[in-house]
């Protein structure tokens, strides 16, 4: 889920793609998961978080994820691709015997999570459970990649045009889920169901190690002191820190 950018067209700033890519850079998913046989390809360019939630979640169920050459605006725009993706989107897997093939990257995430002996823990193992992890990995996507995204495409990618009515709403909605999180949260609580990680946490964790770097700053972060604890902590789990690196958080917003 996230915009296809072209070579000409849909960059009017003349930014290289090079640069594009390196603004999401949180980690190099150029390695793979040891263990089996690769369950399957994943094409993205570096550093999508959305990727990352994928290779904790293989890591997890110590499956093996190979990660192909792509070049963003080239790559997704091949015959070849779009035969399998047609929208050209990415993240995009695709199975081992290529006969399986996705985009959107929770539901990767969540086929990748059913895939090994973690399964249970990371999707749930009963109904409620598994509904209440549903129920925070799409908070995660409308919520906090909602509010997130447009202002990045503003501000840092500077790929649409700064709006700053429509940055301020953003921040707001990002700053009212980030108070739902708080809520969650406040009592020491590491992880969103249950007392171990599941893909709740990793839906969470990917936009807002990405909101940290511009928007999630010191004055909201006062409204929400147990969240920046709560990531932290996420960050100490092994497949998670090998995956998603450090979290950094800026203390003034960026803005246009």
């Amino acid at each position: 889920m996230f915009i296809v950018l072209g070579t000409k067209s849909r960059n009017p700033f003349n930014i290289s793609q090079h640069h594009l890519c390196s603004l999401f850079i949180v980690f190099d998913i150029s390695h793979t998961t040891a263990a089996m046989a690769p369950i399957g390809k994943i094409y993205s360019y570096p550093g999508n978080y959305r990727v990352h939630i994928a290779q904790v979640a293989a890591d997890l169920n110590n499956v093996e994820l190979e990660f192909p050459t792509f070049q963003m605006g080239v790559t997704n725009k091949d015959p070849s691709f779009l035969s399998k993706f047609p929208l050209g989107k990415v993240p995009a897997f695709s199975s081992a015997d290529d006969t399986f093939h996705l985009t959107e990257g929770l539901a990767i995430a969540r086929y990748i999570a059913s895939s090994g002996p973690a399964s249970s823990q990371l999707l749930g193992a009963d109904p409620k459970t598994s509904a209440l992890i549903e129920q925070w990995a799409l908070f995660g996507e409308s919520e906090l990649s909602g509010a997130t995204i447009p202002p990045l495409l503003m501000v840092l990618a500077k790929m649409i045009p700064y709006d700053e009515a429509r940055y301020n709403q953003c921040a707001g909605n990002l700053e009212r889920a980030v108070k739902r999180l708080e809520e969650a949260v406040k009592d020491g609580r590491k992880f969103l169901v249950g007392d171990q990680l599941t893909l709740a946490d990793l839906a969470v964790l990917g936009p807002m190690i990405l909101a940290s770097k511009f928007l999630f700053d010191g004055e909201m972060r006062k409204q929400a002191p147990s969240v920046e604890g709560y990531l932290k902590g996420l960050l100490e789990v092994p497949e998670v820190k090998k995956h998603f690196g450090e979290v950094t958080f800026v203390e003034k917003r960026v803005q246009g």
